[in-house]
């Protein structure tokens, strides 16, 4: 621990609080100029403050001399701040350390305020309710990964929210992209403003997070911690590159070829038979809940958004209203009851919308009467150059009856995924992150004979660990 008095122009400070009032869009570049005596100047970005405390350590004071008047904390290194003459009147002009009680007091506010983490605007009425003795709100951490619940835990103490990164918006609020204080890992912050939703909504919020506390699968994306107080909750995930929505868009004619297409569908289904064996129906599967981990053109896929997301037996039905209607069985959408075969029409509609850049049917219409005229699903442009293994494979999947619809294993075993090229795509990924969890090592003699058979080249420096599953209980 080192004692530095430390000194910073006032206008700095005037500056620094007229930026936090006209624009949150500064905050990752803003820091503290300081003025460690005697060895000059330095300054502290705001992403590496722990913590700023009142004055705790006295220990370090030399005999004779006035306590700090706060502290701030990195990982690194404490900076006491400010000296605290015991309430008299003094001009910061004449303190030992340059920086007066007063002015110290705006300081530690400012950097209060720099710290907060970024939330939606209180609605009226919780401004009318908190009035003018507003008070600090008491919060609450659960840390997924151990269970541990610890109150009054600041969140913005442990990650740093940058209000000018938007990465998306769901259901409940904003997600912004983030990063842990003390590791520098990015994340993803899902911030919600209990105040706009009804208690509804706010048990489907929490739905998610029990949902993804009891999920741990390299396919579905992984949830840190949560933080909540009366009025808002954090939840702090892994951040990913982007989603599939995005990659569809940004490709030529706004289409994935096949190839792609097959190792990103692939590993939706492995995902979803995770879910399915754990008797969760993710109820909203579409491009947008389909992350992805970096932009390379064969990326790792982690489903995202369950708050819609239901405990569904194999053999169970429900009836509450899910999902995005473009993607939703027409069981759903009859208002019928619902198995987990809903997620396979969605991965029907899914593959659809990346071989061709358009959904299946038109709203307005029947589904029925669509899916039997084959002229109007799969016009020529641009089916004519899609294999027919693919629209087999759509076909099963978006069969109206949900005892005809194809499963995951089903789905998984089909010729149009049941390909060389694919499975090459899939282990050559797998070897790349040093984990087996897609393919099977039982399928490995079958496609070396198949390379063999067809003088095909068989790469051998795959990694030929056993597949996760193996090493679990089930999926």
């Amino acid at each position: 621990m080192i004692l530095i008095s430390l000194f910073l122009a006032l206008s700095l400070f005037l500056s620094f609080s007229l930026f936090r009032s006209l624009s949150l869009s500064f905050s990752r570049s803003l820091s503290f100029s300081l003025l460690p005596l005697p060895h000059g100047p330095q300054e502290i970005p705001l992403s590496e403050i722990l913590q700023v405390e009142q004055s705790r350590d006295l220990s370090s004071l030399a005999q004779g001399s006035n306590p700090h008047c706060f502290e701030i904390i990195t990982s690194t290194m404490v900076y006491y701040v400010g000296e605290n003459n015991g309430g008299q009147y003094h001009s910061p002009a004449l303190t030992a350390s340059g920086v007066g009680m007063e002015v110290a007091q705006g300081w530690e506010k400012a950097i209060r305020q720099a710290l907060m983490p970024a939330t939606p605007q209180p609605s009226v009425a919780t401004a009318a309710r908190q009035g003018k003795d507003h008070k600090q709100e008491v919060s609450i951490s659960i840390s997924v990964s151990n269970c541990q619940i610890q109150e009054n835990v600041d969140i913005s103490s442990v990650y740093q929210i940058f209000s000018d990164e938007v990465l998306g918006s769901g259901q409940f609020g904003i997600v912004y992209g983030g990063k842990h204080r003390k590791t520098g890992r990015d994340v993803a912050i899902k911030v919600i403003d209990k105040m706009r939703f009804p208690t509804k909504q706010e048990s489907q919020l929490r739905n998610e997070v029990a949902i993804l506390q009891n999920l741990h699968h390299p396919g579905i994306v992984n949830l840190e911690c949560m933080f909540e107080t009366p009025e808002r909750v954090f939840v702090v995930m892994e951040k990913l590159h982007g989603d599939m929505l995005e990659m569809i868009l940004s490709s030529e004619k706004s289409k994935l070829p096949e190839r792609i297409t097959k190792f990103l569908v692939t590993q939706i289904l492995v995902a979803l038979r995770h879910l399915h064996f754990k008797n969760i129906v993710h109820c909203d599967l579409k491009p947008e809940n389909v992350l992805l981990a970096s932009a390379e053109p064969f990326p790792q896929v982690k489903l995202c958004d369950f708050g819609f997301a239901r405990i569904i037996g194999e053999k169970s039905f429900r009836r509450s209203v899910v999902g995005t209607p473009a993607y939703l069985a027409p069981e759903v959408l009859r208002s019928k009851g619902y198995n987990r075969s809903l997620d396979m029409w969605s991965v029907g509609v899914i593959v659809y919308v990346s071989l061709s850049g358009t959904f299946p049917f038109n709203e307005d219409e029947d589904i029925n009467d669509q899916i039997q005229n084959a002229a109007f699903m799969y016009p020529p442009q641009p089916w004519k150059e899609i294999s027919a293994d693919a629209t087999d494979l759509i076909n099963n999947l978006l069969q109206v009856k949900m005892r005809k619809r194809y499963s995951v294993d089903k789905s998984l075993s089909h010729p149009w995924l049941q390909d060389y090229q694919t499975w090459l795509d899939l282990r050559e990924f797998e070897t790349r992150r040093g984990e087996r969890y897609i393919t099977h090592e039982s399928d490995d003699v079958r496609w070396e004979e198949h390379a063999d058979e067809h003088s095909l080249v068989h790469p051998k420096h795959f990694i030929m660990a056993p597949n996760l599953d193996d090493m679990e209980e089930g999926p």
